[in-house]
């Protein structure tokens, strides 16, 4: 009966179990690793961006957001959409093509592949002959055209990629009819550039290597004319009205050429090269739009003078008298513009350009072309991210004075709304106001609108402006000097150099009902700042702090401190500087917690930690936690890297010496000198492996950065008493130490009066002494003690000061739970030692129930070393979920995770994205979205090569068809077709 029982209740609570976690990784934040190609498709106006990994992402209006993943592990090289459909095909460095479409299922659409092909030469060929180097997706959205490294044009129907041999252009079709006189005739090289023309689609261009240009009949199967230029080609570019040919070169020159029926070997109708006669770099792609009123766009990248800016990264845009180099500060993968009109044939908009770090839009129909803030692919990494600081469920005060102070800093953005538009966003809007805070490498800190799918910028706080810097206040990165050749013009926002690693952020700390902020950098800097919406001018006092307090035999080896400004300083509306508090010696900040009830600010380093009184702008408490042994936590971080490179040559000196003393004393034993051997091997082995293979032991207080503090909590609990409850801070160190001081505050009436103390209360050392990670106090009901000011502000029930409290001590091995005031343990959780799991990160989340509206649990939420998640029960302290989230191998990704109070995460995939992840079946931010299937195609469609042997099945809606009914009919019909054929070819391929 008990066993029955017993498994009653675990299935129960697997039930509940079920109704309140869930793991789904479910969208990624930021700009994509290394991307490598680009696509744009004006009829479904989405955007596609290829990278190294083998991803491939598409996006539209804000929140329209899909992903694919090629399984083989190559970099994307081309992406083309087919045009006036929802397929497109990708292009990657082993040579596979692949097709993928977007497919509605249970109303919203998804990304999906559906097919696979590499061309296939014949017997004995050499892998050139069908290297693919350049695509054209033609524009009856039936034929791929294919150039290759050996010069050959393979012609593919699709979506079934099946090859139409009887149709391919070979290269000795081409090289038999060249003219005599081609200088190139013998080696015309690789296809370079295949066009069509825009008011023939029978006709296409192909361009080579070597700069020879045939225009191509694809039904009469024969070449046109000839275009013989000299120079290596890079791009081509065929003008709309279909009577001239752009050609760009390696040489920084761009020709014009007439198309004319008859084959006539004639000059070069224009030739330039815009930066001068000096050597120029290549022109890569060139393009060329008109204007219903006035001269034609002309868009160019590269064609720098090689000698002076051979380094610059350019795109050239020359409209009437207006010529503008737009100067990037990292490599150009792509272009294209954005035109108006319903049939995407109007004037320019808008120019698109991705670059290796971010992606830039210009405006260019407001005067002076402004760059328009990106919704999304935003580079959050335009200076390394250092820390992050989640911040759930703002009150719409704060909300609208961040926005407010934000808009402030945007000025210089177009006001015109985003340009691509394409695809519906059907997600819900998000349920609160949720505010990602990211500490930069540069000493700034950038406020992220995390609600929802898209994560949005909404403010910069920049802290270099109270200290001093090496940076130039008047340097102005936006415009070049007057009269400058070429006429540069900075844009962009990536700009990964820090005038000084000091001012790197560290720890982020916001009060969201109060508006103070609190923040940590890298020369144990700490500053309190608060929210004002007008401008003003103040001087910043630093109040320096001995965490060595007097100790002598120490000498500070690393970094020094950052010079405050003396003079005051002019701080723009947003958050303001009004303390700093400044510890000696300059350490890195590990540890910082604020409550703003109490007006207290807590940091801590490798030295100790203190207590800082910003009301009244006095130290309260400073304790040294340094051992007297830890000489390692002297040298700073700059000199970390040379310690460990001492340690390994002092190892191999010992082994040395042990040799040198074997072979002076005669004593032939093998087996000292291999245990010295085993020596440095093991040594070798705990530096590099010891974060993944160390087991649970007791470790030495010898150890280094013992004193180092790791966590800071402040509670009103039970210290002296189980009937007086104190408000108290409580400090958590890496060598396995807590303490607990009490802490006096004066009545409210007083507290600006009156000294706030603090006096030890209690000490732990745990026996293991493994590092402290986090410390909870949990209240007579067994829940967290709320946030300050959450009680206040009607966010949160008083806790309960009936029942006894219970401070939870989580250590990197294990979760331990002590009764208050006395201190005795009485239960604990380890965590498994043989694979050497250990606790990274730790934080408290409420999952509510996905059935019962009103039900819900707080648990503890941790990530380990391994990667894995884990919820822990309270006060229970019981492993209820376990799920695999990150590769152990992900140092840097295990340690920028960041954990939301609703049992969300993020952490950074890459230095420009974060991946977000839910364990809470209620809480879920992932996109929705749907993309229809256009109906219409442009007239040209009519005019298409008909592939011989076509099935019915790809045939072109006809646009002037007039019952709509119909025409849904057979668009349906020809969906079916289209799945069933494609799928018997992909079991084909398979």
């Amino acid at each position: 009966m008990k066993r029955f029982r017993r498994h009653g209740h675990e299935s129960q609570r697997d039930r509940v179990k079920q109704e309140l976690f869930q793991f789904n990784k479910t969208v990624e934040h930021g700009f994509p690793h290394q991307p490598s190609a680009l696509s744009y498709s004006p009829t479904l106006q989405l955007l596609a961006i290829g990278t190294r990994s083998g991803a491939i992402k598409l996006f539209g209006a804000p929140g329209v957001e899909f992903m694919g993943l090629h399984d083989e592990n190559a970099a994307v090289t081309q992406v083309h959409f087919l045009p006036h459909q929802v397929e497109l095909v990708t292009l990657l460095d082993d040579n596979s093509l692949h097709m993928w479409t977007l497919r509605a299922h249970q109303g919203v659409s998804e990304l999906l592949e559906i097919g696979r092909f590499t061309l296939t030469g014949p017997p004995g060929a050499p892998p050139s002959v069908t290297r693919v180097t350049a695509v054209l997706a033609h524009s009856s959205g039936e034929l791929l055209l294919l150039g290759t490294e050996g010069g050959h044009v393979f012609i593919v129907e699709v979506p079934g990629f099946r090859e139409l041999e009887e149709r391919n252009i070979s290269l000795d079709q081409v090289a038999s009819r060249v003219p005599d006189s081609y200088i190139g005739r013998r080696n015309l090289e690789h296809v370079e550039a295949l066009q069509e023309n825009p008011v023939d689609p029978n006709q296409v261009i192909i361009g080579y290597g070597r700069g020879l240009m045939v225009i191509w009949d694809l039904d009469r199967q024969c070449a046109l004319q000839h275009i013989p230029a000299t120079q290596q080609l890079e791009s081509v570019w065929w003008t709309e009205d279909g009577h001239f040919i752009l050609s760009s070169h390696s040489d920084g020159s761009y020709c014009q050429w007439t198309v004319g029926r008859e084959d006539v070997n004639e000059e070069v109708e224009k030739s330039d090269i815009p930066y001068g006669h000096f050597p120029c770099k290549a022109i890569s792609k060139i393009v060329q739009l008109p204007t219903q009123e006035g001269p034609p766009f002309l868009m160019f990248s590269g064609g720098m003078p090689r000698a002076s800016y051979g380094d610059r990264h350019c795109i050239t845009v020359i409209h009437s008298k207006t010529h503008v180099a737009l100067d990037f500060t990292s490599r150009i993968i792509d272009f294209f513009a954005i035109r108006d009109g319903p049939q995407h044939t109007g004037d320019p908009s808008a120019l698109v350009v991705l670059v290796e770090e971010e992606l830039v839009v210009i405006d260019l129909q407001t005067e002076g072309w402004p760059v328009i803030q990106t919704p999304y692919l935003v580079p959050l990494h335009s200076s390394a991210i250092t820390c992050s600081h989640h911040v759930s469920t703002i009150p719409l005060k704060l909300w609208e004075r961040i926005i407010a102070a934000g808009d402030l800093q945007k000025t210089h953005y177009s006001k015109k709304q985003w340009p691509i538009t394409g695809g519906q966003n059907l997600a819900p809007d998000p349920p609160q106001r949720d505010l990602l805070l990211t500490g930069h490498e540069d000493g700034t800190v950038r406020f992220w609108d995390a609600s929802g799918v898209c994560l949005y910028p909404m403010y910069k706080l920049s802290t270099a402006g109270v200290f001093h810097t090496d940076a130039d206040p008047n340097d102005n990165m936006n415009q070049g000097s007057e009269g400058e050749w070429p006429p540069f013009r900075k844009v962009g926002c990536f700009d990964p150099y820090s005038d000084d690693p000091r001012l790197g952020i560290q720890k982020v700390h916001l009060c969201k009902y109060s508006g103070y902020l609190t923040v940590a950098g890298t020369a144990g800097q700490i500053l309190v700042l608060e929210l004002n919406d007008e401008a003003a001018e103040q001087t910043v006092e630093a109040k320096v702090v001995d965490l060595l307090q007097g100790q002598e035999g120490f000498r500070w080896k690393g970094h020094t401190r950052l010079d405050v400004r003396d003079e005051p300083v002019l701080f723009p509306p947003g958050f303001q500087p009004f303390s700093l508090v400044q510890c000696q010696p300059p350490a890195v900040v590990t540890a910082l917690n604020l409550h703003s009830e109490w007006k207290l600010v807590a940091f801590g380093t490798s030295h100790g930690f203190g207590l800082f009184d910003y009301q009244q702008k006095n130290t309260v408490l400073v304790k040294c936690t340094l051992n007297p042994s830890d000489q390692l936590a002297m040298e700073g971080p700059l000199s970390r890297v040379k310690s460990i490179k001492k340690s390994l040559r002092q190892s191999f000196r010992r082994i040395r010496r042990s040799r040198v003393s074997l072979r002076k004393h005669h004593v032939n034993n093998a087996a000292k000198l291999q245990e010295a051997n085993a020596r440095l091997e093991a040594e070798l082995a705990e530096m590099e492996l010891a974060p993944v293979q160390r087991k649970i032991e007791a470790r030495s207080s010898d150890d280094s950065f013992t004193g180092l503090v790791r966590t800071l909590y402040f509670a009103d609990t039970f210290l002296s008493d189980s009937s007086h409850n104190t408000p108290s801070l409580w400090a958590g160190t890496n060598g396995g130490g807590v303490f607990a001081y009490m802490l006096r505050l004066p009545p409210v009436e007083h507290r600006a009066d009156e000294a706030v103390t603090a006096q030890p209360a209690k000490e732990i050392q745990l026996m293991h002494r493994a590092p402290v990670v986090a410390i909870v106090v949990l209240d007579g009901h067994g829940s967290p003690l709320p946030e300050p000011l959450e009680v206040a502000h009607d966010l949160a029930r008083s806790p309960d000061m009936q029942g006894s409290h219970h401070l939870l001590v989580i250590s990197e091995e294990q979760f331990k739970v002590f009764t208050l005031p006395k201190v005795s343990a009485k239960m604990k959780l380890k965590l498994t030692a043989i694979d050497g799991s250990r606790v990274r990160r730790v934080g408290v989340a409420w999952f509510g129930s996905s059935r019962t509206e009103d039900y819900g649990e707080s648990g503890l939420v941790v990530l380990t070393n391994q990667g894995d998640l884990h919820v822990v029960s309270l006060p229970t302290v019981k492993m209820q979920v376990q799920y695999p989230c990150i590769r152990r191998e992900d140092v840097s990704g295990i340690a920028s995770c960041v954990f939301t109070k609703h049992g969300q995460g993020f952490y950074l995939i890459s230095p420009s994205e974060f991946e977000r992840f839910s364990l809470s079946t209620r809480y879920v931010v992932e996109p929705r979205c749907l993309v229809e299937a256009p109906l219409h195609r442009n007239s040209s469609s009519h005019h298409r090569p008909q592939a011989d042997g076509a099935s019915s099945a790809h045939r072109t809606l006809r646009p002037d068809s007039e019952d709509s009914e119909v025409l849904q009919e057979i668009q349906k019909s020809l969906e079916a077709d289209q799945t069933s054929f494609v799928e018997n070819n992909v079991s084909a391929v398979a």
